[in-house]
Formats: C-alpha cells, sequence, structure tokens
C-alpha cells in the first residue's frame, strides 16, 4: 500500500537515526510559498496540516504554550540559606511563589506552572540510588511541595540533567538511571520535567532524550517535558531533526540561556528571526520552540524593553515562564506580564508561530502572527535608541489580502481602530527599543484559497478585550 502524504512527511525515532541523518520529507522539500492573498511565506505546504492530524505526543499534552514561573534566571543556585534565607533555593521559596501566583491574580490568567530548576537536590542519591531533595533546604520533599501545589490549583515542574552531572554540580541522570527518575518524578506527582544536557556526550543525548520520553509515559503520569537537546547540538540542522524532536518532546531550548540584559534578549531574538525557516514550522500545539525566560521585572530591562520582550516572545508563539520575584515585582511589570489580550494572542488554538516579516534599514522590523478565526497580530518592534520614530504602512505592502476590512486593537493601549481595510495608509509611533502591537480581526474578507476556511472557527464576531 502506498504511503499516504501524512505518513510521507513525518519521520520518527524508528524511520531516522538519533543523529538525525535522513531523507528529507517530501514536503520540507517546498520551496518558500506564498500564498496569493495571504500575507504569510509559507515553508511547507500547509493544506495537510488539516488532512493530517499530529500524532499524540509520547507524554499526551497537546496544548498551548505552557505558562507559569520558573526559578532559575532570578534566584539562580543561590543554597545559602543561612545567609539568605528569603531567596536561596527552598520550598520555602516555592511556597511563596505559589501562594503569589493564586493571591496576585497570575493563575486565572493561564500561568500554572510553578518550576523548580537546577540545585534543589542532595549532593548525592540515597542508598537505593534514586535522587534526592536537599534535606535542609527542602525538610518536607517534593511530593508535600507538590500536594501543596495541586491544592491551590496549580502544577509542579523540576528539573533534571542528562549527564553524570547537572550543570551546578549535582546528581545527573544517567542512561541507566533514565526509568528510575522518571518514576521517581512520577511518584512525587511532578507535572514537568525540564531535562538540561551538562556533562553528557551528543551520542548520549541522542540515546538518552526519547528514553526519557518513553519512561515519562510508562509513569502513566502526564508529564510535559522540556529539552535542552538541540541547544547542546547547535539549535540547527543536521544535527538536530526538528521532526524528531517534536514527537519526542513538549517544548524545548534550542540557543543560550538568557541573561538578565537587553542585549541577551536581542541575541536569541536575531537567531530565532535569522532561522525562521527551520524553527517556524516545528512549532504547533503540544510542541514548541522555547526561547527562554521572561525576565520582566527584574534589573537588566527598562520599561519599553519589558513591553517589548514580551510582544515578541508572543508573538513566536513562545512557553511564557516569567522568572522574577513574584512578592516585589512592581506595578508595571506586573501589568505587562497580566496583559489579557497578550495572553489570549499568545495561547492562540491555531498554534502558529510568528516570524519577522519586515526588516527596514530604519532598524524598525515588524512582525506577524497568524491567529484563529482569521486573525492576526502585528508587532512594530524598534531598534533605534534615538527618539521615538513614526512608522508608515499599509496592510497591502505586510501582504494581507487585497478589499479586507479590520478591527484592530492596540494589544497594550487597548485603543481600538474600526474599519481599516487593506490599502489605507496608516501610521504607528513606536518608542526607541520598544513596540506597538496590534491585534487584527477581520470583518470582512474576500475569497480566500480552501485551506485558510479551515483556520476560521466559528466566532462571534470582533470583541475587545478589556485590558
Amino acid at each position: 500500500m502506498r504511503a499516504t502524504p501524512c505518513e510521507r512527511g513525518r519521520a520518527g525515532p524508528g524511520r531516522a537515526g538519533a543523529d538525525g541523518r535522513r531523507s528529507v520529507p517530501r514536503r520540507q522539500r517546498w520551496g518558500r510559498r506564498r500564498w496569493a492573498g495571504w500575507p504569510w511565506p509559507w515553508p511547507w505546504p500547509w493544506p495537510w496540516l488539516w488532512l493530517c492530524p499530529p500524532r499524540p505526543w509520547r507524554t499526551g499534552w497537546r496544548s498551548p504554550p505552557p505558562m507559569g514561573w520558573l526559578a532559575w534566571e532570578r534566584f539562580r543556585c543561590n543554597v545559602d540559606c543561612r545567609a539568605d534565607p528569603r531567596n536561596c533555593i527552598s520550598e520555602t521559596l516555592f511556597f511563596e511563589m505559589a501562594d503569589r501566583l493564586v493571591e496576585d491574580g497570575w493563575r486565572e490568567l493561564g500561568y500554572e506552572y510553578i518550576n523548580i530548576d537546577d540545585c534543589w537536590s542532595a549532593k548525592k542519591r540515597d542508598a537505593m540510588g534514586r535522587l534526592v531533595p536537599d534535606p535542609e533546604r527542602f525538610p518536607s520533599g517534593i511530593k508535600a511541595l507538590a500536594d501543596y501545589v495541586h491544592a491551590r490549583g496549580l502544577k509542579l515542574g523540576i528539573y533534571g540533567d542528562l549527564g553524570t552531572l547537572t550543570c551546578g554540580g549535582y546528581p545527573g541522570t544517567t542512561l541507566d538511571r533514565v526509568k528510575q527518575d522518571a518514576q521517581r518524578f512520577a511518584e512525587w506527582g511532578v507535572d514537568m520535567l525540564k531535562l538540561d544536557g551538562c556533562y553528557s556526550s551528543g551520542e548520549e543525548q541522542a540515546e538518552g532524550y526519547p528514553e526519557m520520553a518513553r519512561a515519562l509515559n510508562a509513569t502513566g503520569r502526564p508529564i510535559v517535558y522540556s529539552c535542552s537537546w538541540p541547544a547542546y547540538q547547535g539549535g540547527l540542522p543536521p544535527k538536530v531533526n526538528y521532526t524528531i524532536l517534536a514527537e519526542v518532546c513538549n517544548l524545548w531550548r534550542n540557543y543560550d540561556d538568557i541573561q538578565d540584559s537587553w542585549d541577551s534578549v536581542l541575541s536569541i531574538l536575531d537567531w530565532f528571526s535569522a532561522n525562521q525557516d527551520v524553527l517556524q514550522p516545528a512549532a504547533g500545539p503540544g510542541h514548541w520552540n522555547d526561547p527562554d525566560m521572561l525576565i520582566i521585572g527584574n534589573f537588566g530591562l527598562s520599561y519599553e524593553q519589558s513591553r517589548s520582550q514580551m510582544a515578541l516572545w508572543t508573538v513566536m508563539a513562545a512557553p511564557l515562564l516569567m522568572s522574577t520575584d513574584l512578592r516585589t515585582i512592581s506595578p508595571s511589570a506586573k501589568e505587562i506580564l497580566q496583559n489579557r489580550l497578550m495572553i489570549q494572542i499568545n495561547q492562540d488554538p491555531l498554534g502558529i508561530q510568528g516570524r519577522r516579516i519586515v526588516k527596514e534599514k530604519t532598524h524598525i522590523e515588524v512582525f506577524l502572527r497568524p491567529l484563529s478565526q482569521a486573525a492576526s497580530a502585528l508587532v512594530f518592534f524598534s531598534r533605534r535608541t534615538d527618539m521615538p520614530f513614526r512608522y508608515t504602512t499599509s496592510l497591502a505592502k505586510l501582504h494581507f489580502p487585497e478589499d479586507a476590512v479590520y478591527e484592530v486593537q492596540d494589544v497594550y493601549s487597548g485603543k481600538i481602530i474600526s474599519g481599516l481595510k487593506t490599502g489605507d495608509s496608516f501610521s504607528v509611533v513606536i518608542n526607541p527599543s520598544g513596540v506597538v502591537m496590534w491585534y487584527l480581526y477581520p470583518t470582512v474578507l474576500p475569497a480566500q484559497p480552501w485551506h485558510l476556511l479551515r483556520q476560521q472557527a466559528p466566532s462571534e464576531g470582533f470583541r475587545p478585550v478589556l485590558l
């Protein structure tokens, strides 16, 4: 029997080497294609998306990008609880952050994960070879912490490393320990695992990351699986096979760790934009590119830069994992992170990652993300450092469908623009290192290619989001 287009376009660990060497699927050999009247240079023939639903991921999770809080960037590997009891990596820190997610309105907006990172464990395994938390910093144990988090309607994430040691020098998960550690996490009630790759070889990673996926699945507990695998292999083909990766992991780190600086944010953005033709097709419900944590509310970003990171991560369909002190976060940073329309766009069920579509000599860039119900999100981003810049364009110049009419809502100000036609010229004023972000909803659409209709779920029309 001849293979279907779906089967020809798919790959799995059984049909390719773990190093990613395989023949290129038929659908990857298509060139960049621009569907008439649609503002998107598709790298794959997207009509197949609707004929060929993706396989269930190994951990059984097919949700929008995860949202929550992660300890690492803000709190690092601070284990000196005598000198700094408030900020050290201890159960107290995670109890308090869980309380803040609930009491300060984060949970209701979708921020549901409390994620432990490195340096949580004791320096040695127990007599049975099992991972154990540091007894002084986590005296109640991880199971008690998970129960506390679950009782508040939240989920608990934990950190591991596929190597002899974690990056911080704590016990790692060698290949002979994968099944044991997966079962340990499940018994504790863990809901997400971030698996790092320090102190392991490429061969060990190629075997170990898929093996951990199988081990997690075998526990019977749904555990979201975050892999650092591609980041250790350069993030790009041929060393990284994103078809295989999407069948093994639910989200993955592609590039460098984020630091608390604007330069770090720009470096990540530049890498993702330069490689968007490879990265964008790999993302979708249940399998996401992860440009790393949101550092809004810390020390390295200005107000404008904080707004920019939130908008750009949202248009890239990135996981929204904050790493800041929720006990002391400023009202302005909280307002950015709790923007309801921003979160709605990030969590859009269509699950298409956005792309940079314009890069001007004036240091203005435009990013576009298609959304469900034929809506779109646009981000106008300024790399300028001098003064606000007035950028003039039209939706026609951005390759939107001819003769369409849109209702537009500014994602940050809430301002509504009614009846914007594709050919209408408009201007936005963008602050230095800042953004203007729009949500566009069509009120009039011309005839479209059949496959675009699949993106339009039944709707009740444009409804402004109260910010």
